[in-house]
């Protein structure tokens, strides 16, 4: 007997991937959508008057008798079919028929493959976009949190990854919550316009149904705005081939690959600021970083979320090469890659998602590490203010300008050089052209003066664009990380 080792299994499902996502793309949501789909179909015609010879061809029994097996899905019986037809709709329209003998005969009247397919992905994937949507404002509010405790605590800010002039701890981290807040507005707008297929037929045409309602058109264009409401959607795509534009797995999976690239960003910068012992991603107390090296701390959390983030942003280009490559009203290329690329898309921001909650939510930061690589550097960068003070007691600009570049160009020999201490300001404070004492240049290395505005940005970025989200999402709230390895 198989114990399940003796074969493939999905890192997505097996280690990063919710409990919660993964039942999303579960094969119990998805053959319990189709019944409810069956469902929406039957009632509509109902309710629309489908008549054969004045007698309804559709019972409140057969109705009642589909709802009464709705969830239990006899598998068994459909994979059985399934091997005999090579048709996994049919397969399930045969299996539901067996539960339901009385309305065997009205399942999927009218409808195409596609009517469960694809209705069932869409709103799998709009599912799975409020979970997405949920955990990114939970990893928001984290950042916002993080942000606002340490908005005034300067480090040293880098371009080039050279040290430029000083920020705050806080206001780097702004830089990554605004990036989240630029996707919430993308994941917002996908969202906020999902449609279903609705029932269209074969060729997009709903011929079948003109059939059916002896061409009474006006109550034909009844049946798509019933089904959608049924399944709570607000309207079905006005036209389609078969299928809904493969677009719209394309506008999904860009959003998703934009939240990726976020993530990947911020865990990018942590794992530099690890390597300089500044912030720290949560470290276990029996956590092992290295089976050989006992002492290391390593970044493995930000590292997964980059290793996972990579596969996110390349995983788009699957749905984008499908809708291109779709001719006239449907092809079956697509059916393979989309069972592979839209779900384990979202079971992998999931994870990565879950990862970010964890790794904002334990940050540790060392101040007095960024107080040490800041006032290493701090004499470079008021050198500015140092020459515009010695101009005020009455020297020369473009001399003490010369003066500066050349004692600020021995200071870095005697660091990179010699492997000694900055010792820029005594050179200053030794040097005639620059009225002032070595203590009076100690004093002036305050690092808040140097941080301009970062503080108020900070404070009117919270104000003005995270908190109204935050607030707005209130129910959102309170998420906290599964992380299974």
């Amino acid at each position: 007997m198989s114990t399940g080792t003796d074969r493939y299994q999905s890192p997505l499902s097996e280690r990063y991937a919710s409990k919660e996502m993964q039942y999303i793309f579960s094969p119990d949501m998805k053959f319990r959508t189709w019944r409810k789909l069956w469902i929406a179909l039957a009632e509509t015609e109902k309710e629309l008057g489908l008549s054969q010879d004045g007698k309804p061809v559709i019972t409140d029994e057969q109705i009642e008798e589909l709802k009464a097996h709705a969830e239990d899905i006899n598998y068994d019986v459909a994979k059985e079919r399934e091997k005999l037809v090579r048709h996994d709709v049919m397969s399930h329209v045969y299996a539901y028929g067996q539960q339901c003998p009385k309305a065997a005969g009205i399942i999927h009247l009218g409808a195409t493959s596609c009517y469960v397919g694809d209705n069932t992905d869409i709103i799998v994937m709009t599912e799975a976009l409020k979970l997405v949507r949920k955990k990114l404002i939970n990893v928001m509010k984290e950042l916002a949190d993080f942000a606002d405790k340490y908005k005034a605590q300067p480090t040293l800010a880098f371009t080039h990854f050279q040290p430029a002039q000083p920020t705050t701890v806080g206001k780097r981290a702004t830089l990554w919550l605004q990036e989240f807040s630029l996707d919430l507005e993308d994941l917002d707008h996908v969202l906020g316009t999902m449609k279903l297929l609705g029932s269209k037929g074969t060729t997009g045409t709903q011929a079948s149904f003109l059939e059916l309602f002896n061409g009474d058109q006006e109550t034909i264009d009844k049946i798509d705005p019933m089904i959608a409401a049924k399944m709570g959607f607000k309207e079905c795509y006005p036209v389609s081939g078969q299928t809904y534009s493969r677009k719209v797995d394309t506008r999904v999976a860009n959003v998703l690959a934009g939240i990726a690239a976020s993530a990947h960003k911020m865990s990018n910068d942590i794992r530099l600021l690890q390597h300089l012992k500044e912030v720290e991603e949560p470290f276990e107390k029996n956590q092992i970083g290295s089976s050989a090296m006992a002492y290391k701390r390593n970044p493995m959390r930000s590292e997964r979320i980059a290793s996972l983030s990579r596969y996110v942003m390349v995983d788009a280009l699957n749905p984008a090469i499908t809708s291109a490559t779709q001719w006239f009203e449907r092809t079956l290329d697509d059916s393979a890659n989309k069972r592979l690329s839209i779900p384990e898309g979202f079971l992998a921001i999931d994870g990565i998602l879950d990862l970010c909650l964890n790794v904002v939510d334990g940050l540790v930061v060392y101040p007095k590490v960024i107080e040490k690589h800041m006032m290493s550097e701090l004499p470079f960068m008021a050198t500015e203010n140092i020459m515009m003070d010695a101009v005020k007691l009455g020297g020369n600009r473009q001399e003490l300008h010369e003066r500066i570049r050349e004692l600020s160009m021995e200071a870095g020999r005697n660091v990179k050089v010699e492997g000694k201490e900055n010792n820029l300001l005594e050179l200053i404070a030794a040097d005639p052209a620059f009225p002032m004492g070595l203590e009076e240049l100690k004093a002036s290395m305050d690092p808040s003066k140097y941080i301009g505005r970062s503080k108020e940005q900070v404070e009117a970025f919270l104000k003005n664009v995270i908190h109204p989200i935050l607030e707005a999402n209130k129910d959102l709230l309170g998420v906290k990380a599964e992380i299974n390895v």
